[in-house]
């Protein structure tokens, strides 16, 4: 459910966020943003683990870190 909001926002963020977020898409740019602000919610944690564990990049990442862990270092 959608709710509006009336806020206060520094004219020199507000004149940026109107140069670069099209008008049709800047309630949904302004909710991201918050949304990447506040502490993760713990109902949302558990689905967000299992759909990064199936990225590529973070396979590969992981399997890169995972040799540096059996190397040992100079002495």
């Amino acid at each position: 459910m959608a709710v509006r909001l009336n806020i206060t926002m520094d004219a020199a963020v507000y004149a940026r966020l109107k140069r670069n977020v099209r008008p049709e898409t800047m309630s949904a740019f302004i909710t991201g943003a918050v949304r990447a602000r506040l502490t993760p919610d713990p109902a949302t944690l558990p689905a967000g683990y299992r759909a990064a564990r199936k990225e590529r990049w973070r396979r590969r990442l992981s399997d890169d870190w995972r040799r540096t862990e059996t190397e040992t270092w100079p002495e």
